[in-house]
């Protein structure tokens, strides 16, 4: 049997709460999530009334069992080919937006990830922010890679993004950049304490 590859086309789609030119925030969310829950999250982030909000959906949707339509950014399958689509989907979004002075990136779980490399390959970033997910294995072996300001969050009884993930991300990041950190009590979600941390630190750009 032979593999072979090529390359297809498809649609991917973004939601867009438009207020502000200048500052935009663009998020990813996380597996079996789609665009609307992420921007619903972001919409619960503090002092954005100037900050225009972008939420990508990923690429590959699929049914839940109850007939829901979420999606997942990739699986081990050809997943190198799937890191570079994304990264080229993402250029293509910010492509289709006007020119953002502050732009940055937000990601949980799943989304994290895609968020980390959004703000390395797809664009010049202002900031990151990664809540409940670990940077992606490739960035670790690029000596070329700039990091923006970051925010990394997780919730303290968080199963999936450990302690032990967070402390290697957060030592890898503070020998390249400034980075500010969030524990907050909770599991792999979203809380109030990381919104009211997330809204600080998007001021703090401005």
């Amino acid at each position: 049997m032979i593999e072979r590859t090529v390359t297809a086309s498809v649609h991917g789609r973004y939601l867009l709460e438009e207020r502000s030119a200048e500052r935009v925030l663009v998020g990813f969310h996380g597996y079996a999530e789609t665009a609307e829950s992420c921007l619903e999250e972001m919409l619960r982030i503090p002092g954005l009334d100037r900050w225009s909000l972008v939420s990508v959906q990923a690429l590959h949707p699929f049914y839940t069992r109850a007939g829901t339509v979420v999606a997942s950014w990739m699986t081990r399958l050809q997943r190198d080919h799937a890191i570079d689509d994304n990264v080229a989907y993402v250029q293509r979004v910010i492509e289709d937006l006007p020119p953002a002075q502050t732009l940055v990136f937000i990601g949980f779980s799943q989304g994290a990830p895609m968020a980390a490399r959004a703000a390395t390959r797809a664009a010049r970033s202002a900031g990151l922010i990664l809540l409940g997910g670990e940077l992606p294995p490739e960035i670790f072996g690029d000596p070329h890679v700039q990091m923006p300001p970051t925010l990394l969050a997780r919730g303290s009884r968080d199963e999936w993004y450990t302690d032990e993930k967070f402390k290697h991300d957060l030592n890898w990041l503070e020998s390249r950049t400034r980075v500010a950190r969030c524990v907050f009590a909770g599991g792999h979600e979203w809380s109030d304490a990381f919104r009211e941390a997330a809204g600080e630190f998007l001021q703090s750009l401005e």
